[in-house]
């Protein structure tokens, strides 16, 4: 009898194939290291604001403001629904849209079940706003933290430019699924049982140093100084108060996901150092007039759907250049595109696992066809929003 093959896991691969292209001089050294420059404080925020919501979701933050959206909605279910959106955009904003995927998901889940009202459509619009609400800051999408280095330097302020697209894919984003869902959302429901908080006081601190936070990032803090120091103090607080973590201390970091990230990198940046630009360059066209920025943001879209929507923002930096419309057109496509794939973006890949572990199986045709009657309408909306404004 034979014995069961091994899967080899993903992280293990990204560590092989990225030493292979830095030690045989595929990546070119200077090459490799402005990438490490740019990616290196990427991953280090990435890593802190794990930390950030763990504790968050540890202190029973998603959990207290899920109630709260309860006792708010008073019964009527179409309120209650309207509420859970604003959640999941400010946790999004905010907290990043793969802390939406994996920490809010669950919880939005459980309050439609606790309100008798059906899960899925529910659990559906956290998908959506995780990825069409990360337009909103820097810090709301590793694509954009990469984009705003770019503008940075150009002396461009991120929310500046990219606020009236944000705002245009959340509100198409919310009216249609309220226009599909108005059946299930109809009626009312009463109130679920009210549950004791664990530790008020360690509630009240947590929600206030994420608020503080929110407002450092809105500000234009730097988002690796600022969210690794949020990480610090919850994790002092938290283990000062429950003498314990909210996840095993190998689990706080998502060292796997970021070593498979950085792999990436270093895949694409060296697929471009071998001539991937020239290829791109011809299929996003150049300029920035309207017809132009929605083809870059479609050449986005699509590629990121087709492979995932980092390596697709990566891939076609370079022929998004310094202009910042056309940074910001690349980034609606690769921020708000990829709904259409459930492998689009880590998000929906979290979101869906999510799902599974808590009982609520998705087909992935469910994920396909939300995407495709949200993306093209999402994309074209925030291109439009984009040139409108700075026109």
């Amino acid at each position: 009898m034979t014995a069961p093959r091994r899967r080899v896991p993903w992280w293990s691969v990204g560590v092989v194939v990225t030493l292979v292209v830095v030690l045989a001089g595929w990546l070119p050294s200077d090459d490799a290291r402005e990438l490490a420059s740019r990616t290196v404080p990427i991953l280090l925020f990435v890593a802190a604001l794990t930390i950030t919501a763990e504790m968050c979701a540890g202190a029973g933050l998603f959990d207290a403001a899920a109630r709260l959206a309860a006792r708010v909605g008073g019964g009527r279910r179409p309120v209650l629904w309207l509420l859970v959106v604003v959640l999941a955009t400010l946790s999004t904003a905010v907290l990043s849209l793969d802390t939406t995927a994996v920490l809010l998901t669950p919880v939005v889940i459980a309050l439609a079940r606790q309100t008798r009202s059906h899960p899925l459509p529910w659990a559906l619009a956290v998908l959506a706003l995780a990825n069409t609400a990360s337009l909103l800051l820097p810090v709301s999408n590793l694509t954009n933290l990469l984009a705003d280095h770019t503008l940075r330097a150009q002396g461009v302020n991120y929310l500046g430019l990219m606020w009236a697209p944000a705002l245009a894919a959340i509100v198409v984003t919310v009216g249609i699924l309220a226009l599909r869902d108005r059946s299930a959302l109809a009626g009312t429901y009463d109130q679920p049982p009210h549950r004791t908080v664990r530790d008020q006081r360690l509630l009240v601190v947590t929600a206030a140093v994420v608020g503080a936070m929110a407002v450092a990032f809105v500000v234009g803090a730097p988002p690796a100084p600022t969210a690794i120091v949020a990480a610090a103090v919850l994790t002092v607080l938290t283990v000062l108060r429950t003498r314990a973590l909210p996840v095993p201390a190998k689990d706080l970091v998502p060292w796997r996901t970021l070593l498979v990230v950085a792999a990436l990198f270093a895949v694409v940046a060296t697929a471009h150092a071998h001539g991937l630009g020239e290829w791109l360059s011809r299929a996003a066209g150049s300029g920035d007039g309207f017809g132009e920025l929605l083809r870059l943001a479609g050449v986005g879209a699509l590629a990121s759907n087709a492979v995932n929507n980092l390596p697709a923002y990566l891939a076609l930096e370079p022929t998004a250049g310094t202009e910042p419309l056309r940074v910001a057109a690349l980034l609606i496509g690769t921020g708000a595109g990829p709904l259409i794939t459930p492998w689009g973006s880590l998000a929906t890949v979290l979101w869906w696992h999510r799902c599974r572990q808590v009982m609520l199986p998705v087909p992935a045709r469910t994920i396909v066809v939300q995407g495709l009657l949200l993306a093209p309408l999402v994309v074209v909306a925030a291109v439009g929003a984009l040139v409108l404004v700075e026109a």
